[in-house]
């Protein structure tokens, strides 16, 4: 497996540009889908899905991240089977059924206000995350429960997008 990206902020200013700005940035977009595909056993090139998610509207040419609706398009493209829900009362069970699932939601911390990309995936009855905190360094561990995780850290609302590998959904490269 390739080498996972747990904190984008770790990356270089002057590497990888995202539109206007750094991917440490606003580029937790494509590190989502970069990061989706390693846990799926893939080798992505970091360059190939900056350009592709560059072309798929990224917001205000990437100031301010990665459009929602461009996940769905690259992983049909690939074709992975993929869906997306924002009924929050059906993200353990769609997450449970997938091999890997981009999580978008909104935080606020005190006047702030921000929308972030985390890839997640379900494993020994937990759910873990990448990408998912400033200091994170590994895999992040969500608990038992997406819902109760984004209730109890108020990251709402939120939309799911589960993904799951072309290989053993019987459609092949």
């Amino acid at each position: 497996m390739k080498q996972l990206i747990y904190n984008q902020e770790s990356i270089p200013k002057h590497k990888w540009r995202y539109g206007l700005r750094s991917s440490a940035a606003t580029g937790c977009g494509w590190i989502a889908a970069y990061n989706a595909l390693c846990l799926m056993g893939y080798r992505p090139k970091e360059e190939k899905l900056i350009v592709w998610y560059a072309r798929s509207l990224p917001v205000i040419n990437g100031n301010v991240g990665t459009f929602l609706l461009s996940h769905l398009a690259f992983f049909k493209r690939l074709g992975f089977p993929v869906r997306m829900t924002a009924k929050v009362s059906r993200f353990d069970q769609t997450a449970k059924d997938s091999d890997v699932c981009i999580l978008f939601y909104y935080w606020r911390k005190k006047w702030k206000i921000g929308a972030h990309y985390v890839t997640l995936h379900y494993k020994d009855s937990r759910f873990y995350g990448y990408n998912t905190y400033k200091n994170s360094t590994g895999a992040d561990d969500y608990g038992e429960s997406l819902q109760k995780f984004l209730k109890r850290r108020k990251y709402l609302p939120a939309v799911l997008i589960s993904v799951k590998d072309r290989k053993r959904s019987g459609v092949h490269e």
